[in-house]
């Protein structure tokens, strides 16, 4: 049975800033891995376990998969899996704002 993948509006935000970060170097390289990421979390709506559990939290039902540096953050809440942020991967999550 596939999931249905949602996405918070904080991740709305996160793209923004991924890409306009990019962009100041390369604004193709910007839509690139944009369009990555978009597609990786759509990919989510088959397999979702295949991501890790996330380290800072160590919760089974919070998972992460990496496209290029960054980390898509999601939760998995019976077959919906809910995109929470999208962050650098050398970034801890800390006071990183979940699906808010």
């Amino acid at each position: 049975m596939d999931f249905v993948v949602t996405w918070s509006p904080q991740v709305r935000d996160d793209l923004n800033d991924v890409a306009a970060y990019i962009a100041k170097d390369s604004p193709r390289y910007a839509s690139t891995v944009i369009s990555r990421i978009l597609a990786a979390g759509r990919a989510l709506e088959f397999l979702p376990n295949r991501g890790r559990v996330v380290p800072e939290l160590g919760l089974e039902d919070h998972r992460e998969v990496f496209v290029h540096e960054y980390r898509i953050i999601y939760r998995i809440d019976g077959h919906t899996v809910q995109i929470l942020a999208v962050i650098h991967g050398r970034r801890l999550l800390g006071n990183t704002r979940l699906g808010e």
